[in-house]
């Protein structure tokens, strides 16, 4: 047990020494100061129409009925997609970002730029974005909601010590990357430390909500892997949003000084949150079920979350930690749960999720890795993800007397990014700090990682039916 207690601090501090190191070095290359040219494959929204007849359709031109037609269009390629994914016993997460990819100019801007270009006009794209935004919001709230804190802090030894090392081995390795990558790769005007320190937490992250599903699809529920997993993932959400909500703030701020009033505000409003406001929201929300007033509640519910969300985007934070936050401090009655949830779940993941992922298909432009060398990087970035976060996942869960299928199985899971990275790299992206490529390579990472957790998964049960040690 006192080796166990003594791993901590010295993987911990021994990667943190080493992430210091790289960006101290970091800082002597130089910075970018006018962008190269690059080939770039025509934006779906940049093409100009030709004669073809839809141009014609003046009707379809009209703000409110191209926003209705975009709107359907997602919903319907998105539940195909999605539904094919369940088939190959893939999350229907992994579905919807490949129909984003699709309707994006990787294909359909490619192949049918006329149609790409009336259906996804450049002045559209910011009503699909603030869509985008306000379900990601709504989901957020969800993920906070169903984020729970006592299960960290009944199993905090073994699952902090799995969740923090798959953070720091994949962002020491994510920052060790982005020394290499920093001077041909990153958009003028950029520092190393941004850049970075956004390469370190892309490498970083777990896709709680989808491995929650996963677990659940899965009959894990309830069985110590599942638990453990689950409580892993709990722990790296808290971790990571905390991280990238401190990046988010430096890199904004522009200075230490705006830096450090930013992370003060932030955790002045976290605080006041947790030990202000839920008590609050616990004594009215409780009240307004209790007298069968449940418009009453959800409205108090949606007021604490646009508030909530408001207050982070003006600290200088994102609207999204805010909305996180508020659903982390909801009432944990499950009947109060079961009611929000089914408020706005349906809303959020059938509607205004799929318009999140084909808003990021559009941003991506596959067709810009038009060399070998930057296919070659692409390989690595993905390497390097998965080095990181299922490696580092699967040796510290060893180390902690996991056995060797079971500590797979938790880096597989661990290693899950989907919904979660694409939050990430749109906030670097809306930064400035990731280029196009950069964006687009990241974009089929975290493709590629979510796809991987099933099949990984199921290598796991097969061995484990093979020895007898478990029944499938």
């Amino acid at each position: 047990m006192k080796k166990r207690l003594l791993l901590y601090p010295v993987i911990i501090g021994l990667f943190g020494i080493l992430i210091w190191v790289i960006l101290q070095q970091g800082q002597l290359l130089p910075v970018k100061q006018t962008e190269a040219p690059v080939a770039t494959v025509t934006h779906a929204s940049q093409a100009t129409p030709d004669n073809s007849w839809w141009q014609y359709l003046d009707n379809f031109k009209h703000p409110l009925s191209l926003l209705l037609l975009q709107i359907i269009l997602i919903m319907v390629v998105a539940r195909a997609f999605g539904i094919l994914a369940n088939k190959v016993k893939q999350p229907s997460v992994v579905g919807e970002i490949i129909a984003g990819v699709l309707l994006g100019p990787s294909l359909l801007g490619w192949t049918m730029p006329s149609f790409s270009a009336f259906l996804f006009p450049a002045d559209s794209m910011k009503n699909l974005q603030f869509l985008s935004q306000i379900g990601l919001a709504f989901f957020m709230f969800i993920v906070g909601m169903e984020l729970d804190i006592s299960k960290i802090r009944n199993k905090a030894h073994d699952a902090v010590m799995i969740s923090h090392a798959s953070i720091i081995v994949p962002f020491f390795l994510g920052v060790s990357l982005a020394y290499y990558l920093f001077t041909s790769f990153a958009p003028a005007g950029v520092s190393f430390l941004a850049f970075a320190l956004f390469m370190g937490i892309a490498m970083s992250i777990t896709a709680f909500p989808v491995l929650a599903r996963i677990v659940q699809e899965r009959k894990l529920t309830g069985t110590p892997l599942g638990t453990l997993a689950i409580t892993c993932a709990a722990a790296d959400d808290v971790t990571a949003w905390c991280i990238l909500a401190i990046v988010v703030a430096i890199v904004k701020a522009g200075g230490f000084v705006s830096a450090l009033v930013t992370i003060v505000l932030a955790i002045l409003f976290v605080g006041a949150m947790l030990w202000l406001v839920r008590p609050w929201l616990n004594r009215t929300i409780s009240r307004h079920i209790a007298g069968n007033r449940q418009k009453a509640a959800v409205s108090v519910v949606f007021f604490t979350l646009l508030l909530s969300a408001l207050t982070t985007e003006v600290i200088g934070i994102h609207a999204l930690f805010g909305a996180f936050l508020a659903g982390v401090i909801m009432p944990q009655q499950t009947d109060i749960k079961q009611l929000l949830t089914d408020k706005l779940e349906d809303v959020s993941v059938l509607l205004l999720l799929p318009i999140f992922f084909v808003y990021t298909g559009l941003r991506t432009q596959i067709g810009l890795l038009n060399e070998s060398h930057l296919w070659t990087v692409c390989g690595l970035i993905m390497l390097v993800a998965v080095a990181g976060k299922f490696g580092g996942s699967t040796f510290t869960a060893r180390l902690m007397g996991q056995s060797w299928r079971q500590s797979v199985a938790i880096g597989a899971l661990m290693n899950t990014r989907g919904l979660m990275e694409l939050v990430v790299l749109n906030i670097g992206y809306d930064l400035g700090i990731l280029s196009p490529s950069i964006f687009a390579m990241m974009v089929l990472m975290a493709l590629a990682t979510t796809f991987m957790t099933g099949p990984l998964l199921d290598l796991v049960a097969l061995s484990e039916k093979k020895k007898g040690m478990l029944a499938v």
